[in-house]
């Protein structure tokens, strides 16, 4: 019984320490990456709206210290610099080119 409450015991803490999510400098790096990625689309003129929104969630869950939380919102931010850039480059193709 002793070795099964141990056991039990051991378990629980390793998947709380899982549940945790990334560590914090993979979270830092996924926002610097999201922050580079919509500087170089705020320079195409197609920004998307909420992507200054998302960074600044995503560092205020970091600091709170939800990397899981943090870690979502950056990677979310992330697509949608790279989501801008991509319609930039598709819209600065004149239809009469298609």
């Amino acid at each position: 019984m002793k070795k099964f409450a141990i056991l039990a015991l051991t378990s629980l803490f390793l998947l709380s320490a899982c549940a945790s999510g990334p560590e914090k400098s993979v979270v830092e790096a996924t926002i610097k990456a999201a922050k580079a990625e919509n500087a170089a689309a705020k320079k195409t003129g197609f920004l998307w709206r909420d992507a200054g929104k998302t960074i600044k969630k995503a560092e205020a869950a970091l600091k709170a210290g939800d990397n899981a939380k943090a870690n979502k919102l950056a990677k979310q931010a992330l697509f949608q610099g790279k989501q801008a850039q991509i319609q930039a480059k598709e819209q600065a193709t004149p239809y009469s080119k298609l």
